[in-house]
């Protein structure tokens, strides 16, 4: 009993753990220059099964949800609409602070993209996933807003459901178009949940932003 309780009231930080050492260990092979087996076969079960030329547009729009361009527009928007302008800003910190640590993180490991099956042209460094990651942050954060601010539980969990998947998928699209390998994105997943628990337990604490 003691066990559940503990196991209840400390889940985050064991998540955050979990996810910390996971990125550890990816990142420590990527440092090490190993070809990793996960990355192979990453590929491999997307170029086999997924692949076309009817889905490649798809993948290039995906991509787009995930770009710098279309996250700060979407911020701008739910600046505007959100009627509590403290979450407003929280969700512009969220953004720029997430899009720092990217880039910190890239410039720590310098890793090079993938070359040998590229569709889009991309630049810069390839770990973690900047698409990857920083979606993942920001909608990540505007599922922690829905769950704790949205009170019809259909609606909720629709949201909630919509913006999994469209992270998912715009991590899949980044291997999918040839310009980062599986690794990069696992990693930058998994960079963003450990953020995300740090980031949403620094508002509770504050009481900066309350359930309605």
């Amino acid at each position: 009993m003691q066990i559940k309780q503990f196991l209840k009231k400390n889940l985050r930080w064991i998540i955050l753990f979990i996810c910390l050492i996971l990125f550890l260990d990816i990142a420590e092979d990527v440092l090490e220059k190993e070809i990793m087996q996960k990355d192979i076969i990453g590929y491999n079960l997307i170029s086999k099964y997924l692949i076309s030329d009817f889905a490649t547009p798809i993948a290039k729009i995906i991509t787009h949800l995930g770009s710098s361009f279309f996250l700060i527009l979407l911020a701008i928007i739910l600046f505007i609409a959100i009627k509590d302008k403290k979450v407003g800003i929280c969700i512009w910190i969220n953004l720029g602070v997430s899009a720092l640590l990217n880039q910190i993180l890239k410039h720590i490991v310098q890793r090079p993209r993938p070359t040998e099956f590229r569709i889009i042209n991309e630049t810069g460094y390839s770990f973690p996933s900047g698409h990857s990651m920083v979606s993942a942050a920001f909608y990540g954060f505007l599922i922690y807003l829905i769950y704790k601010k949205v009170k019809n539980k259909y609606l909720k969990w629709t949201l909630i459901s919509i913006l999994s998947i469209i992270v998912f998928l715009i991590g899949i699209s980044r291997i999918y178009l040839g310009v980062h390998y599986t690794s990069d994105v696992l990693a930058g997943f998994l960079i963003s949940i450990s953020y995300l628990i740090i980031f949403t337990s620094i508002l509770k604490n504050y009481n900066i932003i309350n359930k309605n």
